[in-house]
Order: structure tokens, then C-alpha cells, then sequence
């Protein structure tokens, strides 16, 4: 079967489903996007990920694993979504060590938050995309992230119930002087609020300009 090559366009909340985040992939030459249901830890762990220039306090379980295989030089080569059944989709990472190859069973989540940190390529095969790809369409002409319907949401988690994550207060950033809200995003990233850290992030970056 033939593999397709998956980027990560970003991950999208649900408005209405407390707890409930999607991952989404996107497939490298086409339109077709992949809408994974995560956790949200996990969906803080690949955010984190993504976001370069925000370090945690204390490493996260994939970052620990990261070191972890640097140190017994571990590597990980790919991660591959292989199946799709009663909705879930289950994932193999692909690892090397000592020029021994090895495919180790994984949560998807757990999967692409690894690759990530690995720069490890993402693939599925074609028959799971032309099972599970949707056309997203983007909520303005700028935004990068897909807006994933809540109804598409609901589909993916065929009725399971969630956990609901803590949520902070939202920051009205106005009200702070630049100083402010440095001492806010250290607090934010020492009682790992990413989420809350990544928008004072970006507007302390538009202060700065």
C-alpha cells in the first residue's frame, strides 16, 4: 500500500466539547486534512513542540523521553498511522538503534508528539485518508489552522466523554504594562499554562515591534 506523507497544520479547540482538541494533519500533496481527536495533555505536548521559543520549566514526559533516547542513541525515523477502526486510529514508530530497526505500537498523539521532537517524518497510508481525510476550510483568509466544525468533533468522539482541562481566566492584556506581562508568561509557563503563555507571547511580540 502506498504511504502518504502527513504535515501538521495545527491543532483546533472545540467551542463547545470541554476538553476536546483535534489534530490536524494535512497530506503533503494535496488538499485532504486529518482530524485526529487528542487529550489534552497531549495537545499541550505537541504545541509545545511547535512552539520553539517556549521552554517549559521541567521537561514533559516526551521531552524525557527525547533525552532518554539521545542518551542510548535512539532514533526515531518515522511514525506511521497503519489503521483506522471504530474511529481510532493507531500509530507505529519506527526506531533505530545500533543499525537495528525496530516498530514499536504507539498512541497516535504519543507518536506525532515524538516525531516531532525527533523531526521525525509523519505518514499514513492512502486507503486511511480516503477513508478519514475531510476539505477544511480556514476561518479567514489568514488563519492557518483549519476550523474544525464542533459537529465533526462530536462525529470523532462518537459520544465518549472527556475530561475537561483546567482552564485559566482569560488575560485582558491591555491592562498590563509590558513588564506585566513578562512576569505573567514566566508565572504561565512555571505552572504550565502553554496555551496562556503562547498569547502573551504574541503580544509581548507585538509590543516589541
Amino acid at each position: 500500500m502506498s504511504l502518504i506523507r502527513l504535515n501538521i497544520k495545527g491543532i483546533s479547540y472545540s467551542q463547545t466539547q470541554n476538553g476536546a482538541y483535534a489534530l490536524i494533519l494535512s497530506e503533503d500533496l494535496g488538499e485532504r486534512k486529518l482530524p485526529i481527536v487528542i487529550g489534552a495533555f497531549e495537545a499541550q505536548s505537541i504545541a509545545i513542540a511547535l512552539e520553539k521559543e517556549i521552554r517549559p520549566p521541567r521537561p514533559l514526559t516526551h521531552d524525557l523521553f527525547k533525552t532518554f533516547a539521545d542518551r542510548y542513541h535512539i532514533l526515531v525515523k518515522q511514525v506511521i498511522i497503519h489503521k483506522l477502526a471504530d474511529g481510532v486510529f493507531y500509530s507505529s514508530i519506527i526506531a533505530e538503534q545500533d543499525g537495528l530497526e525496530e516498530i514499536i505500537d504507539a498512541r497516535t498523539s504519543d507518536a506525532i508528539a515524538l516525531a516531532l521532537r525527533f523531526n521525525a517524518p509523519i505518514f499514513t497510508y492512502k486507503d486511511i485518508m480516503d477513508r478519514a481525510g475531510v476539505h477544511l476550510k480556514s476561518s479567514s483568509a489568514t488563519e492557518e489552522v483549519p476550523e474544525v466544525d464542533d459537529a465533526l468533533i462530536d462525529e470523532l468522539l462518537d459520544g465518549k466523554p472527556r475530561s475537561s482541562p483546567q482552564e485559566s481566566p482569560p488575560i485582558d492584556h491591555d491592562k498590563h504594562t509590558l513588564k506585566e506581562l513578562k512576569e505573567l508568561l514566566k508565572k504561565a509557563l512555571n505552572d504550565e499554562a502553554y496555551e496562556a503563555a503562547a498569547k502573551l507571547r504574541d503580544e509581548i511580540s507585538k509590543r516589541n515591534i
